[in-house]
């Protein structure tokens, strides 16, 4: 059997130094652009495997990152955690991803396992719930922690947060109802109390506040059957509503539907945005307009 291609085989095809090849390795910037595909045409020829669990015994950084996600099945996350996966692999970081499935418990299990294979970081959208395990084994591990889209621990410094600005999207969405004639808009989906709701909430209520309308929230688990329930709800509690901006896509798809089980002319007798853009709003009838979180322009600046 022909021996497995070394660094230095690669440095020899490529015409540079083996310390070149390392450092394309790395993703340095310190080696030009030609010289980088050089190197990566050789190690294509040769069939180069780097072995990066070797170099973890000579660096501290493995490059390895777990990606911790409360709920893949939303779609939202899911093109989250894509579009992150995509963006770390683009700068050169192997990406482990794990679904929680709300489960606190389930999330401590898998936060332990990533630690113990060695991630060098951890981007966690956490469940709800007490967290403090996951937490606390973080600490201990002293590994850097980023908190995504919900903060579940409020030490900023040692596990500082990132989330779109949903404050600023809500107030645009419920101007633009407000602009387009709305008398009455209500707020429908999100959990009371909980961090998201009440930023999601604010821009909305400074809008109404602003324009002199009395807010109506409809609490509820975000999803496609509250929704679709809520359709029935508004239309024989609250007819005097005539716009609505939801807490997050799925909770609009099902109200979409809802409407259309109750012959309600969504764009006509009712207004309706969502939140969070999914790819799923422009493939709904009739098309669905929703705030968007520009995940791949968000990513740029975590």
């Amino acid at each position: 059997m022909d021996k497995r291609p070394t660094i230095i085989d690669v440095a020899r095809e490529a015409g540079v130094s083996k310390s070149t090849v390392s450092l394309v390795l790395q993703n340095s910037a310190l080696v030009r652009a030609e010289t980088r595909e050089d190197v990566r045409r050789a190690m294509a020829e040769l069939g180069y495997v780097y072995n990066r669990a070797a170099a973890t015994l000579r660096s501290a950084n493995a490059g390895l990152i777990g990606l911790v996600i409360n709920d893949l099945r939303n779609p939202f996350f899911t093109e989250f955690a894509t579009s992150l996966q995509m963006e770390l692999s683009a700068q050169g970081y192997a990406t482990v991803i794990a679904n929680t499935d709300e489960d606190p418990a389930l999330q401590a299990q898998v936060v332990g396992a990533m630690l113990e294979h060695g991630v060098s970081a951890l981007v966690l959208s956490s469940a709800y719930g007490d967290v403090s395990a996951t937490f606390d084994a973080i600490a201990r591990a002293n590994v850097p922690t980023l908190q995504v889209l919900r903060r579940a621990d409020p030490d900023g410094n040692r596990f500082p947060f990132a989330v779109p600005d949903y404050a600023a999207g809500s107030r645009m969405a419920t101007d633009h109802l407000i602009a387009l004639g709305a008398r009455r808009v209500a707020l429908v989906g999100g959990l009371e109390g909980r961090e998201v709701t009440v930023s999601r909430m604010s821009g909305y209520l400074a809008a109404l506040a602003d324009a002199g309308i009395q807010p109506l929230h409809l609490p509820g688990r975000p999803g496609r059957e509250f929704g679709r329930v809520v359709a029935a709800r508004l239309a024989q509690e609250h007819p005097d509503v005539d716009a609505v901006l939801c807490f997050n896509d799925l909770v609009a798809l099902g109200l979409l539907t809802g409407c259309a089980e109750l012959g309600r002319r969504v764009g006509h007798d009712l207004r309706i945005i969502g939140f969070d853009d999914i790819a799923d709003c422009s493939q709904a009838w009739p098309a669905l307009a929703s705030v968007s979180c520009d995940i791949a322009l968000s990513l740029i600046h975590i």
